[in-house]
């Protein structure tokens, strides 16, 4: 299990591995291109050598890319849905060329199909995306809060998908622990996330589980809205992110932090290493 954040790659990818050391990341999370939109920069044979070399030199053991914002597989709109399969495919190209272990992504909303037929669309967009792709980035479909009627906010609708898909090889799941809570799954106690991870289990598979999203939710349990807080200042708590650190059959997951208070990307990194460090001694 290593830890790490969200980190910026300003003035090109080379400079992520060296912006997550200087905060005490072991692994990072980055954006490739603008999450709001426009052409991403081109990845050129200096930038690919440059992102490599450090994460060697800063002694980052993964990293991983999140997809723009604007991604919606479940659009009825033909513009905004093969943009997103288009956009998706260029990712995860660009993620296997800098090394990168997994992208993931939101799927979008289900406002202009509604769920079933999102569902379908969904999984259709992404078997598109995985087409032919030979790469060794993977697909992560990551779990919504469900405001919306954003896709993919609890473990049967993601399942659903998976089921799906023509390549379940090529795909996994990224948990965020506020999206989770704030769909209902309940994480703030030992008995809790015990049930709440006996759940993923058993619909979706232990083995799906592939990155944490570790993010304190402003909101309450079960309200859809997704607020993200800083480690042990929302309503999962402290005790909530020591019962995840000590299931053992988390211990291969790495976690990144989306934390909203960029100042405190330190201490929040800190807090969970401590964690770590109190539950495998």
């Amino acid at each position: 299990m290593y830890i790490g954040s969200h980190i910026s790659a300003a003035g090109g990818a080379y400079n992520a591995p060296k912006n997550s050391a200087n905060i005490g990341g072991e692994v990072f999370q980055f954006f490739s291109r603008s999450p709001r939109g426009g052409p991403a920069p081109k990845l050129t044979s200096e930038v690919v050598k440059g992102f490599k070399a450090n994460m060697s030199k800063y002694k980052q053991h993964n990293s991983y890319i999140h997809a723009p914002y604007y991604i919606n597989l479940a659009s009825s709109n033909n513009r905004i849905y093969h943009g997103s399969v288009s956009v998706l495919r260029e990712e995860l190209e660009r993620g296997a060329e800098l090394g990168v272990k997994y992208m993931m992504t939101h799927l979008g909303s289900a406002k202009d199909l509604g769920e079933k037929q999102a569902i379908k669309k969904v999984a259709k967009g992404i078997n598109t995306v995985l087409d032919g792709y030979k790469g060794t980035t993977l697909f992560l479909i990551e779990m919504s809060a469900g405001a919306g009627m954003i896709i993919g906010d609890t473990y049967e609708e993601i399942k659903e998908i998976i089921k799906l898909l023509k390549n379940k090889s090529k795909a996994g799941v990224c948990y965020d622990t506020c999206h989770a809570f704030v769909s209902g799954y309940d994480l703030r106690d030992k008995k809790s996330v015990k049930k709440t991870f006996d759940d993923f289990d058993k619909i979706l598979g232990l083995k799906n589980l592939k990155l944490i999203h570790l993010n304190d939710s402003k909101t309450d349990l079960g309200s859809h809205r997704d607020r993200h807080a800083d480690i042990g200042k929302g309503k999962i708590g402290l005790n909530g992110f020591r019962a995840l650190m000590e299931d053992k059959r988390l211990k291969d997951v790495d976690l990144i932090l989306e934390t909203p208070t960029q100042e405190l990307d330190k201490k929040n990194l800190n807090i969970i290493k401590k964690l770590r460090k109190e539950t495998y001694k």
